[in-house]
């Protein structure tokens, strides 16, 4: 039995989904933070239960093999970026292993290929999100497994120039008596500082995350922030609960645009504060192409896009579809969906506001007549509802597209669906977010007793797949 701040040796061996280093000492599993698998540190006990504990690394003894200094003057402090202690290929190989671990052990496919993670040339500056919390400490990040403050000025995940913003915040905060919130009391009044960019426009919009419905003095950080490049609006979310979710349900425009206007490909999106969007524009057109070259489609296909969002994956099947219905369950990015539908000029998607696993039998009860060729999934880290699961199966289409941020809910789902009478044909991991445990997958499903559409070839690259189907083969 361990007890807080005892020092132990020990040896890591894999990495939670969280980011700490696993390793185990005398039969109990130890969680350390700033470790990666293959070092071996010193670690320190915070936290000792009965078959488990936490632990930080306060020396590495023996180092892994791609450890590297982190760039980052905050790392291991702060709660993100789990991986900077390690160089990208190994990022890469550490995510590689964790897909196909899931898809073997816990999806139980021996045999499905998955393919080489695709990674990203730079994997810094990528984010076009940033959430900065505010509290008595400061602005910064929150510390791992707490909300505890780590003030910080930048991010290097995100774009160059954001400082400028931030330092107006701090400017704004010290000078207008707008006091930052307190999670222990509930009281104070600015909670986080949201900022959004659009990198094919340059746009910019920040938000504040607020615990009221105004703020002293507006016009004096509008002022400041307009003299920042590219800031194009400044909003308010009113967010008055005494809650951990960071946005509440209103937004309230304060000058200029509460949206940001993004392209992803040839798609052009408006992008409120509120509405879910990719964080990284490079890997979200290559998991799109991905998507559309899995969806197979022809121009004939009713498709379903379901957590469709802003109905960024929509609006790039619709463009290879006869119809596509998307499905989300938040009202502002249905709004979001239906502008970017009008401004792409693409009259063959339609989207509904509601639960997927809701909305879609509802509606499919109702016109039983739509059907679906082809059915596009891209849920939430815990996956796939149930009853969205046996709905999917009952509607039959002849390819699934499954989209996922989580490859372990990813594997449980695909089991269920390659035991009613689909096979999984293959899965791409793709990077989306380099510094961090996470990594998004695409699977792709047939139908196997397929009497719908044809099976289609995928051992193309991209180029290849659009010359296919432009002729029609």
């Amino acid at each position: 039995m361990f007890s807080k701040n005892q020092i132990v040796p020990v040896t890591i061996e894999d990495i939670s989904d969280t980011g700490e280093g696993i390793g185990h000492v005398d039969g109990f599993t130890l969680f350390v933070s700033r470790a990666v698998p293959g070092d071996t540190v010193r670690a320190r006990i915070l936290k000792a239960k009965k078959t488990y504990a936490i632990a930080k690394a306060e020396e590495v003894l023996t180092p892994a093999p791609g450890r590297v200094a982190p760039e980052c003057p905050v790392a291991g402090s702060c709660g993100g970026c789990q991986l900077s202690f390690l160089a990208y290929e190994s990022q890469l190989a550490l995510k590689q292993k964790k897909v196909e671990d899931c898809i073997r052990r816990i999806g139980g496919f021996a045999d499905v290929p998955v393919l080489p993670i695709i990674g990203m040339e730079e994997p810094r500056a990528y984010r076009n999100k940033g959430q900065f919390p505010v509290g008595t400490a400061g602005l910064g990040f929150y510390a791992g497994h707490s909300h505890r403050i780590v003030p910080t000025a930048s991010c290097g995940m995100l774009w160059p120039g954001h400082e400028e913003i931030l330092s107006a915040v701090r400017e704004y905060l010290a000078e207008s008596g707008a006091k930052p919130y307190d999670e222990e009391t509930g009281r104070g009044l600015v909670r986080h500082v949201l900022m959004r960019k659009g990198f094919a426009t340059g746009e910019i919009v920040v938000c504040l995350v607020v615990n009221g419905t105004e703020i002293p003095a507006p016009e004096t950080l509008w002022e400041r922030l307009r003299k920042v490049e590219g800031v194009v609006g400044l909003c308010l979310n009113v967010n008055r609960e005494k809650t951990n979710v960071i946005l509440g349900d209103r937004l309230i425009p304060l000058f200029g645009k509460a949206s940001v206007t993004d392209c992803i490909g040839d798609v052009k999106f408006e992008i409120s504060p509120m509405s879910f969007y990719q964080v990284n524009p490079v890997q979200t057109k290559v998991l799109y192409d991905t998507a559309l070259a899995y969806a197979g489609l022809t121009g004939s296909e009713t498709v379903w896009d379901l957590y469709c969002g802003i109905g960024t994956i929509s609006l790039f099947l619709a463009k290879a579809a006869k119809k596509v219905y998307g499905v989300e369950i938040v009202p502002e990015a249905i709004e979001n969906a239906k502008e970017n539908a009008r401004i792409n000029g693409l009259a063959n998607a339609e989207f509904y506001v509601g639960a997927a696993e809701e909305v879609f039998p509802r509606l499919v009860k109702e016109n039983p007549a739509i059907g679906a060729d082809v059915i596009v999934v891209d849920p939430p880290r815990k996956g796939c509802d149930e009853k969205l699961l046996t709905t999917m199966l009952a509607m039959a289409p002849g390819r699934i597209v499954y989209v996922s941020c989580d490859p372990a809910t990813l594997a449980r789902d695909l089991k269920v669906l390659c035991a009613e009478g689909y096979r999984l044909e293959r899965v791409q991991p793709v990077d989306q977010f380099p510094g961090s445990v996470h990594v998004e997958s695409i699977a792709l499903l047939q139908r196997m007793s397929n009497t719908r559409s044809k099976e289609i070839t995928l051992d193309v690259d991209m180029e290849d797949y659009h010359r296919i189907k432009s002729e029609g083969r």
